[in-house]
Parts: structure tokens; sequence; C-alpha cells
């Protein structure tokens, strides 16, 4: 399997088709209860204010948790850590599908958001570690594909359930697919991990850092509904600085225990993947919140059609995905990403020239060219990311880059919610604010090309190229 062109063996390909599973129930689970929400609220006679805490605590602590759950990962392998946030997603699914009150439910997603947060990073790590390095562009791609795929699908399918079932079963069908790929994972995956890693955990910095992420991702997430200049968001503000000021503090304390090793800090090509993360998902995430407002609240759509309004650039995003692996392979990784990135421009561009009389129709074109550049851009930058680090940190290196698409959504939500509300109409807001997006796009398409390119842009030294050898046989 590890000469170039050789074909990848049945029990790799249904490895692969785990971890796809693995991707898309995590994937699915952010999108498919946005459209339940309302019956949610009916049937636990509850507000809209608690019960969008059901997505935001799942999606608070998948990003603050999926950093140390890298780690860890790498540390004791990826296939137990899998294994085991495969159980807590899996068991955690049936309890919230069965919670009779909501301050339970959110409890309940939360912790699935821990098991998210286990199998996420494990998932990342095992996919490169099954495919030969001529192939890490199509290990991005599956991975980042079936991610989209999962997001698009989400509000299909949690309409379908809600409205045929009920909203329940939006948890009940993660057992079957989460046991499936358990299973297979059990029988095909080899375990891997850093076997010359330090093997302490370095608690401290988990704590630290967990508490500064939570912080700042429930300001940011408050932010807009209560104000940024009141105190408790200053406060939430004042402890994430100090928190996270402290965390690197300790962590230069730590040496080769820490969370996130010195030799990560220091990668100029790994520190520029995460600023173009941090500034596209700014650009992704708004898309995907302030497109259905605008199709619910100026178009009259439903919110089943207002999910299925957003499929254009949602299967776009899978479909490119999966074909922006071979691309990689055969252009190299700065020509992949500054594409994607100068089309999500172009893409936003185009959406910004929305208004009150806009048609459905007139929005297509850029829907489709916004999902191409989302496509070419999160694939590739993922395998630039992984692959810019030692394979001992494959799995920390993706829980990273994820963590930073979290906080960079949840810092372009607030910061596309304030443009938004300090607009006359709905439509002008999202115009706005979508000129400034495309206008972030423009300064990561900078960022790419100076900074960014991948192993066939650059050639590694011999250390990397040894240390990646002795990994492939260890995996």
């Amino acid at each position: 399997m590890g000469g170039p062109g050789k074909r990848i063996d049945r029990g790799t390909r249904l490895a692969l088709v785990a971890m796809g599973l693995g991707v898309f129930v995590i994937a699915n689970d952010f999108t498919a209860l946005s459209v339940a929400i309302p019956n949610i609220e009916q049937d636990l006679h509850t507000s809209l204010t608690s019960a969008q805490w059901v997505i935001n605590g799942y999606a608070l602590v998948f990003g603050v948790l999926i950093v140390p759950g890298g780690r860890l990962a790498d540390l004791y392998g990826r296939k137990r850590l899998f294994m085991i946030g495969a159980a807590i997603f899996a068991v955690f699914s049936l309890m919230s599908g069965l919670m009779p009150t909501v301050e339970l439910l959110i409890a309940g997603r939360a912790l699935m958001g821990v098991g998210g947060a286990l199998m996420w990073p494990a998932i990342l790590g095992m996919t490169y570690g099954l495919l030969p390095e001529d192939k890490a562009g199509l290990a991005g791609g599956l991975i980042i594909g079936v991610a989209g795929l999962g997001n698009a699908v989400g509000p299909l399918l949690g309409g379908f359930l809600t409205d045929e079932l009920s909203w329940r079963w939006v948890f009940f069908i993660n057992l079957p697919v989460t046991a499936f790929a358990m299973i297979v994972t059990r029988l095909e995956v080899t375990e891997s991990r850093a076997e010359t890693a330090e093997r302490r955990v370095d608690y401290r910095g988990i704590a630290i850092l967990s508490l500064g992420l939570l912080a700042v991702l429930v300001a940011l997430d408050e932010g807009p509904d209560v104000g940024f200049a009141t105190l408790s968001i200053g406060i939430l503000f004042a402890v994430a600085a100090v928190a996270l000021g402290s965390f690197v503090l300790v962590e230069r304390c730590q040496g080769s225990a820490a969370l996130v090793p010195s030799d990560v800090l220091r990668n100029r090509v790994f520190a520029a993947a995460c600023a173009t993360v941090l500034l596209m998902s700014a650009i992704f995430f708004s898309a995907l919140v302030y497109l259905p407002q605008f199709f619910e609240k100026v178009l009259g759509f439903t919110a089943l059609r207002a999910g299925a309004g957003l499929l254009p650039m949602m299967g776009v995003f899978a479909v490119t995905s999966f074909v922006a692996g071979s691309l990689y392979n055969r252009l190299g990784a700065r020509v992949v990403i500054a594409s994607g990135a100068s089309t999500l421009a172009l893409g936003m561009c185009a959406l910004s020239f929305l208004d009150a009389d806009s048609s459905y129709a007139s929005l297509v074109p850029g829907l489709v060219i916004l999902g191409i550049g989302i496509g070419l851009f999160y694939s590739s930058i993922t395998t630039v990311g992984v692959t810019a680090l030692d394979p001992s940190r494959s799995s920390l290196a993706g829980g990273i880059i994820y963590m930073c698409q979290i906080a960079g959504g949840a810092v372009g939500l607030g910061l596309n919610t304030a443009i938004v509300a300090s607009q006359d109409t709905l439509s002008e807001g999202i115009s706005v604010a979508f000129r400034v997006d495309a206008v972030l796009a423009v300064i990561g398409f900078f960022v790419v090309v100076r900074y960014v390119h991948g192993p066939s842009d650059a050639s590694p030294s011999p250390l990397t190229a040894s240390h990646r050898h002795r990994h492939r046989a260890n995996a």
C-alpha cells in the first residue's frame, strides 16, 4: 500500500467507510436539529433561548475539548480514543432522545459533544495513517467531503424525521450508524499512536485551555443577544484573556508533555493554515446561518425548504471535497488552497448583491461558487495542516485545525450579527456583512499565497521524511 498508484485493499476501503460514517454522524448532528427547535420548544414546554442551547451546548463542548482529544489520541492510541468517544456519543444519543426536560436534554447533548471531541481528531489521525503519503490529499478530501455531506443532509434528515416520526429520532438514528463504525474499526483498523511521545498528560494545560475557550465561545455566542458592552460579557472576555495568556506561560514549562508542544507553535506552515481557517470559517458559518434567515424571513420558505435551499452550496461543497484530493496531488497544496480562497471571496461577493427583491434563482450561482470554494479550501488546508507536523502529532493537528474552525465561526457570527443588527433591514444587513466576509476571504488568499505550502510545493527535510517513514511502519 505504500507505493504511488498502488490499489487500496478491501480492508482499508472498509475502514475508510467506517471513518466516513463516524465523521457523518458528528457533522450531521451540528445541523440536523436546527429545523427541530420549534418542536422541541413545544414538546418540552420551553423557550427559544433555552432550546437553542441544545445546539450551542454540543458545539461549545466539542470546540473546547477537541484539542485535548487530539493530544490524548496521539498519546494513548487513535483507535482506542475513537472507540471510547463513539461509545460516549452513542450512549448519550440514546439518552438525549429519551430526556423529558430541556435541561436534561442540554446535558445529554453536552456529553455527546465530549464523545464527538474524542472521535474527530482520532478519525483524522487514523485516516491519514491508513493511506500512503502520496494519497494524503485523498484523506483530507474524504473527511471534509463526508463532513460537508453530513452538514448538507442534516437539515433534510432532521426535518423528515421530525415531521414523520419525532425530533427524538434525530438522536436514535445515530445508534446503528455509530455501532457499525465501531465494529468495522475494531476489526479492520490497526492501533496507532506516537511511540516516542512523552507519556504524561498535561492536565493543567487542558483545564486552563478549556476554561479560556469556554469563556470566549460563550461570550461570542451570548454577546449578540445581551450586548457586547454588558458587564457579564466583559467578565467572560477578561477570564478568557487571563486563561489563554496563562496557558501560553504554562505550556512553556511543560516541555514535551505540553498539550500543544513547542514544535507545533513554531511551525509557520501550520500557523498559517490555522490563521486561514479562522478567516474562512467566519465566512462559512455566517453563510450557514444568514442564508436560511434570508430564505425564511424574506423569501417566506419553511424551515425544511430553507434547509433544501442550501443544497446548491452544501452539495457542491461535498462533491468538490472529494475531487479536491486528486487535484491536491496533481497541482500541489498552494494552487488548490489559493483557488479555494479566491473562489470563496468571489462567491461571497456574488451573494452580497442580494436585496429584498432577490429571487432564490438569482442566488443559486453564488451558492454554487461558494460551495466550490469551501470544498477546495477545507479539505486541502486540513491536509496541509496535518502533514506540516510530524506524524506523531496528526490527531493533535486535526484537533487544533477544527478548533480554529469553530472559533473562527463564532467570531464571524458575532461580527456578522453586529453588522446585520446595525442596518435598517435584514436583507441590507446581510448584504453588508457578506461584503465584509468577502474582504476576509481576500486576506486569507494572500496569507495562503505567502505562507502555505505542502510537501509537493516544498521538499521536506530528510529528518521529516525519516520520521514519516517510521510512523507509517508503526501505524
